[in-house]
Formats: C-alpha cells, sequence, structure tokens
C-alpha cells in the first residue's frame, strides 16, 4: 500500500500548475477551453460582437454552469495541497478560471472603457486568487465619510477579509497576473475610484506575496492620490494609513509624518502608535515633540484634539511620555544648566535689543528696517517660529525644565502640583535624586494652593521613603564593609533629611496660605506661633509680616501685629528671659500709628495699646500725652468720620473708642476738671452716645456736681431722639426726684411733660408712672388720677389694660370702689374684645360687691358676646356660679339661650378649628370628636354642652323647682354623673 506521503504532491509540482492565465489562454494555447457545448456561443459572439448583452449573458450562463459543477465536484487532495491552492485546489477550479479569463478577455477587447465589465472580470479573478470574500451585514447604508479618527475605526472593521486562497509563493505567477490585470483596467478607467479601492484591497490578504505588498503597495497608494482628485482622497487615505499601520517601522513614520502635515487630527493617534508599536521599538521622542506641538497649538487655540482633551490634557500626555521614557527624551542635569544657561542669555539679549530698538515710521506707518524675514504660507498668512522642540523630525533631546516652566506653569497656574511632581519624577526616573529633591522644594516653595501643596508633598514623602527603603535592601545585601559603611552614612543623612522634612510640614503649610494671601494677619500670627520660644525668629516673622502686609487691603485685626510686636519687646520676649525694652516697643507703636488701616478703629486700637503700655510701667504722663497726641482736633471739624477716601489719621480725632478711653484714663489718673474738658470735647464734636451721657453724669454726681449732671442729662436728649433718649429720660428723671424729692416739684412736672411730650405710645407707659408717683408722694392725688387717666389714653394698646388695672387700683384705694365705675365703663369702651370679657368679669365682681345684681347680670350679658365658650369656659362656668348664687330659674334660662345663642354665632368651620386650637393651648379638651356633626347642627351642640355644665339648685324642693323625673336622670346618666339636686329644663319650655 503506497504512503500517504507518496500521495502529497511537492511544492515544484505544485509550482508547475502554474501560470494558467499568464499568457491569457486562448484556443490554439488551451486544447481544453471550448467544449462542443460552446460552439452556439461562439458562433453567435462572432455574429454579435459588438453587443454587450451579448457578451454579458455568454459570461453570466459560463460563471453559473462553473457554480453548478463545483458543487458537485469531489476532491481527493490533502487538506495542506488545498491550504496552498485555495480555490484553485481542483482541475475543473483551474480550466474554469481558464474558460472565464478567455471569455472576460475576448469581451474587453471589444469593451476596454466598459467599467462593469472590468469590475465583474477583476471580481472573478479575485475570488479564484484571494478566495471567497467574507460578507459582513451593515446596520443602513454608508453615511457621508467620517472625520479621519473616526474613518480609521469604521474602516479597521470594514477591512475585506477571504477564506482561504492562493500561496503567494506557489501561485506566485497568477499573483503577477492579478496586478497586471488591475494595471491595464486602470489604464482604461483610471478614475474610479472602486477600482482603485479593489486594487488596494489586495495588499491587505495574508497570502499577498511581499514583494507586492510592500513597495509595490506603497507606489500604488501613491499613484491613486496622484490620479484621483482631491476630494476623492480621504478614501484612499484611509486605507494608506492602515496599510502603514500594519507594515510599521519606517513606512508607518513616514506616511504618517505625509499625513499630519496636512490633517493634524489624527497625530494623537500617530503618538499611540509610535509609543506601541507593532515592531516593539518605541519612538518616544518623537511622540513627546508631536504631543508638545499639539499642547501649544491647543494652548492657542489653533487645534481642537478629536478625543476631546483640553490644552492640558494634551500636555499631560506629554508629561507622562517624559515620565515613562525619561533617558529617551530629555536631557540630562548638565545638558539641562547649560540649555538654562543659553536660554537666559538669549532672554537677556532680546531685553536689551528691545530697549534699544527705536521704531521707525513713515507717515506715521512703522516700518521694519532690519530682521528675519518673516515667513508666509500660501494664503499670505506668517507661519510661526521654527521651534526645534516640536520639530519630530530633529533628534535633538528636549530641556524638560525649560518646557514645563514656559508651557506648563506660565499656562496653568491651577495645576502647579501635577507640574512640579511630573518634573521631580523625570529627574528620579533619571536616577538624579538631588536634583529631584531641589524640584520638589522649588515646587513646595513655589505653590499657591493646599491641593497642589499636598500633591507634591505627598509625592515627596513617598520618594523619600522608597530611597530609604530602596538603601536599607541595598545595605542589607552590601558585603564591601567601607561600602557598607559610606551606604549607611548615606542612609543616616537621608532619614534625617526624611523627619526635617515631616516637621517642616506646619510651616510649609502656612508658606502657602501666606503666599496665597500675604494680606492675612492671622496667618502671620500662626507662623509667630510655629516658631515657639525662638525669639529670633519671632522676630524677624513680625518685621516681614509689618513690610509685606499691605494697610489697605489686609484682613481683619492688623493692629494685632503691631500691638503683640510690641509686647514681644515690652516683654522681654517670648519667654520672658530677656531684657524688656521699651524704647523698641514705643517704635513699633509709633510706626504703627502712621500706618493708614482700613478702619478707624484700628488706629485707634495702637493709641490706647501705647498708652497702656505707659501705665503698666507707671509712665502716667506719658500715657496722658500719648492720648493727647492721639485725640488732637485739627481746625476743620467737618469731616465725614465714614468717608473712607481719606486716611485714617485724618479721621481719628471722631474716634469714640480713643474718646472712651481717653476719659476712662482721665478718670482714673486725671483731675476733675481735665475730665470734663474731655467729656465736653466729646459732645462739642457730636460724636457721644448715650453711654458717654450717662457716665458724664454720673461722674458729676460722684463729684457733688448735681446741676451740672443735670445739664449734662439736658444735652443728652437734646442730642438723641426715641427711642434712645428714653433711657436717658428714665435715668435723668430717677435722679432728678431723687436729688430734689418734692422741693422742685414745678421744675420736675415740666421735666415729665417734657419727656411725654415727643414719646412714642410704646415707650411712654414707665414715664407715666413715674410721673404719677412723683404727684402721689409730693404733689396732689387728683393730679396723680388725671395722670393715670391720660395715661389710658396714650400708652399702646397692649399696654392699655395693665394701666386701667393700675388707674382702678389707685382709684379705688384714694376714692373707694363707686368712684371706679366711670373708669370701667371708659375701659369696656376702648379695650380689644380679648381683654374686654376679662374686665367685665372684673366689673361684674365689683357691682356684686356693691350688691348690684342686676347691674353685673348686664355687665355678664355684655361680656358674653366676646366669649366662646369653647374658648372661654372660665366666664361661662363664673356667670354660671353667679347665676347660681344669685339668680333665679328665669335668669339662668336667659344665661343658656345667651349661651346657645353665642356659640351659634361662632360655631363656622373656620371658627369651629381657631376654637380648637386654642383650647388645646389652653390645655382643655372638647369632649365631641365629630366636626362635622358639630358644625351643621349648632343647637344640638350647645344643649350637649348645656346639659353638661353645672345647672342651677334650689336651697329647698319647692314647687318652682321640682326633683327631676327618672328618664331625664337616666338620660343625665348616659353623659354624667346623676345629680339628684339638677333641675330638668325640657327644650319645649323654652319656646
Amino acid at each position: 500500500m503506497p504512503s500517504v506521503a507518496s500521495k502529497i504532491p511537492s511544492a515544484d509540482e505544485l509550482k508547475a500548475l502554474f501560470p494558467l492565465t499568464l499568457p491569457i489562454p486562448t484556443p490554439d494555447t488551451t486544447p481544453d477551453l471550448i467544449t462542443p457545448k460552446d460552439f452556439y456561443r461562439e458562433e453567435n459572439l462572432l455574429r454579435n460582437p459588438q453587443s454587450f448583452q451579448a457578451w454579458w449573458s455568454a459570461i453570466h450562463t459560463a460563471r453559473e454552469s462553473y457554480a453548478a459543477e463545483i458543487k458537485l465536484e469531489r476532491s481527493d487532495l490533502p487538506e495542506s495541497s488545498v491550504a496552498l491552492l485555495g480555490p484553485l485546489a481542483t482541475p475543473l477550479a483551474r480550466i474554469s478560471f481558464q474558460r472565464l479569463t478567455y471569455l472576460y478577455e475576448s469581451a474587453l477587447v471589444h469593451f476596454p472603457n466598459s467599467f462593469k465589465m472590468w469590475k465583474s472580470y477583476l471580481i472573478m479573478r479575485m475570488s479564484f486568487v484571494l478566495g471567497k470574500q467574507v460578507v459582513k451585514k451593515r446596520a443602513g447604508g454608508r453615511k457621508k465619510f467620517p472625520e479621519m479618527k473616526d474613518a480609521l475605526v469604521d474602516e479597521r472593521e470594514d477591512l475585506e477579509q477571504w477564506e482561504g486562497g492562493l500561496n503567494g509563493i506557489i501561485g506566485w505567477e497568477e499573483w503577477k497576473s492579478l496586478i497586471a490585470t488591475f494595471e491595464r483596467a486602470l489604464m482604461w478607467v483610471p478614475n474610479l475610484p472602486r477600482l482603485w479601492l479593489m486594487y488596494l484591497s489586495i495588499f491587505f490578504h495574508p497570502m499577498c506575496p511581499p514583494i507586492v505588498s510592500y513597495t509595490h503597495a506603497r507606489h500604488t497608494f501613491d499613484r491613486a492620490l496622484r490620479t484621483l482628485p482631491p476630494s476623492l482622497h480621504s478614501r484612499i487615505w484611509v486605507r494608506y494609513l492602515l496599510w502603514a499601520e500594519s507594515r510599521g517601522g519606517p513606512t508607518l513614520v513616514a506616511v504618517y509624518r505625509r499625513y499630519i502635515s496636512v490633517d493634524p487630527s489624527v497625530t494623537e493617534n500617530f503618538t499611540h502608535l509610535l509609543l506601541h508599536p507593532i515592531d516593539g521599538k518605541a519612538r518616544p521622542l518623537e511622540a513627546a515633540k508631536l504631543l508638545l506641538s499639539l499642547a501649544r497649538k491647543a494652548a492657542k487655540g489653533e487645534y481642537q484634539s478629536p478625543e476631546g482633551k483640553s490644552p492640558y490634557q494634551l500636555l499631560g500626555d506629554w508629561i507622562d511620555v517624559v515620565e515613562k521614557f525619561s533617558d529617551e527624551v530629555g536631557l540630562d542635569v548638565e545638558e539641562t544648566l547649560q540649555s538654562n544657561a543659553a536660554v537666559a542669555e538669549t532672554d537677556a539679549k532680546e531685553t536689551e535689543t528691545e530697549a534699544e530698538a527705536a521704531p521707525a515710521s513713515v507717515d506715521g506707518k512703522l516700518i521694519r528696517m532690519a530682521g528675519p524675514a518673516v515667513a508666509v504660507d500660501a494664503d499670505g498668512k506668517a507661519l510661526p517660529p521654527y521651534d526645534e522642540d516640536t520639530d519630530f523630525k530633529s533628534p535633538r533631546k528636549l530641556n524638560i525644565e525649560q518646557i514645563i516652566h514656559k508651557d506648563g506653569f506660565a499656562v496653568y497656574k491651577d495645576q502647579a502640583g501635577r507640574l512640579w511632581t511630573g518634573l521631580a519624577t523625570y529627574w528620579i526616573k533619571r536616577g538624579e535624586f538631588d536634583r529631584a529633591k531641589e524640584t520638589f522644594e522649588k515646587g513646595l516653595d513655589s505653590v499657591l494652593t493646599i491641593r497642589d501643596f499636598t500633591q507634591i508633598f505627598d509625592a515627596y514623602a513617598e520618594f523619600g521613603e522608597s530611597l530609604i527603603s530602596a538603601m536599607m535592601e541595598s545595605l542589607a545585601d552590601e558585603e564591601d564593609e567601607a561600602e557598607a559603611a559610606e551606604t549607611e552614612k548615606e542612609l543616616d543623612v537621608r532619614m534625617k533629611e526624611f523627619e526635617e522634612l515631616m516637621d517642616r510640614r506646619p510651616f510649609l503649610i502656612n508658606g502657602v496660605l501666606i503666599r496665597r494671601n500675604p494680606n492675612d494677619v492671622q496667618e502671620w500670627e500662626k507662623l509667630v506661633a510655629l516658631h515657639g520660644d525662638d525669639d529670633e525668629k519671632v522676630a524677624k516673622t513680625y518685621t516681614k509680616a509689618l513690610e509685606t502686609v499691605n494697610p489697605r487691603k489686609a484682613t481683619a485685626n492688623l493692629h494685632r501685629l503691631y500691638v503683640n510686636f510690641a509686647k514681644f519687646y515690652e516683654e522681654g520676649g517670648i519667654t520672658g528671659q530677656a531684657e524688656p525694652d521699651l524704647d523698641s516697643a514705643r517704635k513699633i507703636l509709633e510706626k504703627g500709628t502712621k500706618i493708614n488701616f482700613k478702619t478707624v478703629e484700628d488706629l485707634a486700637e495702637i493709641w490706647c495699646e501705647w498708652a497702656e503700655l505707659e501705665i503698666r510701667h507707671d509712665n502716667y504722663d506719658e500715657a496722658i500725652r500719648v492720648m493727647q497726641r492721639a485725640a488732637a482736633i485739627p481746625k476743620n471739624t467737618k469731616i465725614n468720620y465714614h468717608d473712607h477716601s481719606l486716611s485714617a489719621q485724618t479721621r481719628l480725632f471722631k474716634s469714640l473708642k480713643l474718646w472712651s478711653f481717653y476719659v476712662d484714663l482721665e478718670e482714673s489718673i486725671g483731675t476733675v476738671e481735665t475730665t470734663k474738658m474731655v467729656y465736653d470735647k466729646i459732645l462739642d464734636l457730636r460724636i457721644a452716645n448715650a453711654q458717654i451721657i450717662v457716665n458724664y453724669a454720673a461722674f458729676l454726681e460722684e463729684n457733688k456736681y448735681y446741676e451740672e449732671s443735670f445739664k449734662v442729662y439736658d444735652r443728652g436728649v437734646e442730642l438723641f431722639t426715641f427711642p434712645i433718649s428714653f433711657e436717658i429720660w428714665n435715668i435723668y428723671l430717677a435722679k432728678f426726684v431723687k436729688r430734689y424729692s418734692g422741693s422742685k416739684l414745678e421744675r420736675a412736672r415740666d421735666l415729665f411733660e417734657q419727656a411725654l411730650e415727643k414719646c412714642p405710645p410704646k415707650s411712654c407707659k414707665p414715664i407715666f408712672l413715674m410721673y404719677a408717683k412723683l404727684e402721689e408722694d409730693y404733689g396732689l392725688a387728683k393730679r396723680a388720677m388725671s395722670i393715670y387717666d391720660r395715661a389710658t389714653q396714650v400708652v399702646a394698646d397692649e399696654d392699655r389694660f395693665e394701666m386701667f388695672t393700675i388707674y382702678i387700683a389707685k382709684a379705688t384705694a384714694n376714692y373707694g370702689l363707686p368712684a371706679t365705675r366711670p373708669i370701667y365703663e371708659r375701659a369696656l369702651e376702648v379695650l380689644p374684645d380679648r381683654q374686654t370679657a376679662e374686665m367685665c368679669l372684673r366689673f361684674a365682681a365689683l357691682e356684686r360687691k356693691l350688691g348690684e345684681i342686676d347691674r353685673a347680670r348686664a355687665i355678664y350679658a355684655h361680656a358674653s358676646q366676646f366669649c366662646d365658650p369653647r374658648v372661654n369656659p372660665q366666664f361661662w362656668s363664673e356667670w354660671n356660679a353667679f347665676e347660681y348664687e344669685t339668680g333665679s330659674e328665669d335668669t339662668f334660662r336667659e344665661m343658656l339661650r345667651i349661651k346657645r345663642s353665642v356659640q351659634a354665632q361662632f360655631n363656622t368651620e373656620a371658627s369651629y378649628i381657631a376654637a380648637q386650637t386654642m383650647a388645646a393651648q389652653q390645655g382643655t379638651r372638647q369632649a365631641d370628636n365629630n366636626a362635622t356633626e358639630e358644625a351643621s347642627d349648632a343647637m344640638a351642640a350647645a344643649e350637649r354642652e348645656a346639659g353638661s355644665a353645672p345647672s342651677f339648685v334650689a336651697a329647698k324642693q319647692t314647687a318652682l323647682h321640682p326633683q327631676p323625673q327618672p328618664d331625664a336622670a337616666a338620660s343625665a346618666t348616659a353623659t354624667t354623673a346623676a345629680n339628684v339636686d339638677e333641675i330638668h329644663i325640657s327644650d319645649e319650655e323654652d319656646l
């Protein structure tokens, strides 16, 4: 039995099968090309050679016949041969390929410019050489050509794929024949993009011979771009770029460089390909320069990222590349220093040139006399100057420090933390740890936000920890004792630096806050506190703070810096161990008095603290002189205290805080005359408040200047109006009455009348009471009563009831009970409804005491119209008790009738809700829970309430007062406890 290997044809045997279509098969060269069945077709085509339909029908019939035969054919070839030969693995496929080629070539002789014929012919040949094309399902039709970034994604998904295919080595002759056929087609119809795209798709086939898929493919793409109009270039470029990506290496770089010179929108994709190439050889320097160029253009508004990235994000991508490929992208330390020096020198020369150059002009228009020529583009616009940092063709590395300062810190001041950490990471990756530490320190000393500080500090601390850990690991593995000792010494230094960094954190944070706002007084005070007992640093901090802070922009309490600095010298430093230096303290305060503070009060505080300094050291005369200097009155006293356009020193003489301290100082260590002079100056300047008036008067009273103190009160009530003058009047009148009692009664009456003349109603009650008390004690009772009567007419509504109560009490004490009736009657006329009921109860009690029962009953009836039984049960209880004690059956019935009438009057939904609310506030609960039934049947509600209320009980049983019937008593027990003495009154008897 023969072996399997003997049945497998060799490569040479397979190559011998080709070429099949080169030269083009004819009946002379290929005997089996035409069969007897094809004679009729050939005769028909010979008779009608110019009929496209005849040729098209013949070709279509031949293709259908081939498709039917190929389904019935069975191949005994091994799989390896089929994989190499693809669609041409069987003899039937090969002869059918030749027959179809013969037909197509014959037709194209007559129709060389037919796109339809060429397309069909090329598709047929591609199916035999490339294999069966995989048809992908698409959702909807093809839309307008998108942006190149999206087009690359779509085209990558839509690239043609084939099943099988002819091996590029075995079937090289057929591949070459296919290429030649495409070239002939494009010679006849060169401007049709579909044929070009079909041609270009060959180069993506995995079995395409390398000699075709590289150089020839690149030349073909270039010829397509030269041949087709620019409007169709995008469809070629998208295939060109994808082909370049598949090839990688210099081909990728060359193709993408050409395209981004026209359309920079794919630059970001290009940089990604440069950093992640298929051949494993990254080009980080070129990628970094491209990203830097994009970041600068985006910052100027000349570029918009297709991925929606901001200029800062593009710069962040550049920093990521720099961090990852630090050695390939950036300069080392020495080169960086040299580059920085060269840049600084160039900038200095440019500055000098700009300062020395004088503009030349002609007719007022500036002209350029010398200098480099300005490059312009095709539109006449000036091109930007050449920058080697963004020239991706240049092999020169980048000065990372200079670029981050120029394109980072100068533009993105709010992202300083990320920029500083990126620069430091760059140096760490290069192994330049000292330079990285220096970078971290610069960042900590320059950032302005806590967020940036935290970012830098955390990265700095992490760097320190990782460096210490690495040194400890190397120390454990070190065998050489000398090197181990040196490493251990360096490790100690690093650990010490790390500890100092942790200790400096509060100072660094404080420095950030001060840099953000140098006028923040509180942060300067915190810095002083951080220095603790270090007197030298405290003094330097105070000095720097006073030099730095702008008084007009400072936060609150700037004066405290001067005061605390002066106390620092006064107390001999923080610990008090140094010698007190009063002269330095005075100089600091003297300097503080010349500062134009935002508020006058801060300046006044400086003068007051200076005076207190002198007092603490028993220099009383000097303290007085300091306050005299501070309170010096200028000639023009009409200056507006609130005019902030004037300096604080100009407005200081109107500071009440300053004068209050001055007058307190005079009261303590001065004389009466000097104190009076200070008080008089305050009053003359019209800056006194009520407290100053009271204090001045009290001071004069203490020193037995009674009349002068009363004159001060007079000046006070003239300066102020109510309600401020009310307090002065209260004290003034009380002091006057206490001083003179009844000896100067008329003068006292004049003062009271003067006080009441402009006093508002809500404030006059105490003055009326004091006035009446004066008349009661030293004047006439009749005048006292008239004052009370005036008070009931003048006082506010909320004080009127209490005023009537006092009036009635005084009238009772002076004239007896009958004299109060007119007062009660007038009270009932003027008091509001809620107070009228209470006054009626008191009036009724008065009449009852006087034996006027009918008058009392009439008063109860008058008051009932203001009292809802559900809200004021106390009133009805008192009336009920009154009738129980003094009334009769008729009067009791009348009381119940009035009660029902009043309840019906109040029994609306709104008033019921209000009644429930008020009853709940007073702690009462209603027995009936059905509000709707209560609102609809008012009489029933009144009867139920009347039935539960205490009834009239006779002293003994008579015909007028019979005992209740058993049924009525049983009915009464349903709701309340039975009362054997209760009178039963039916509803019919009321009618």
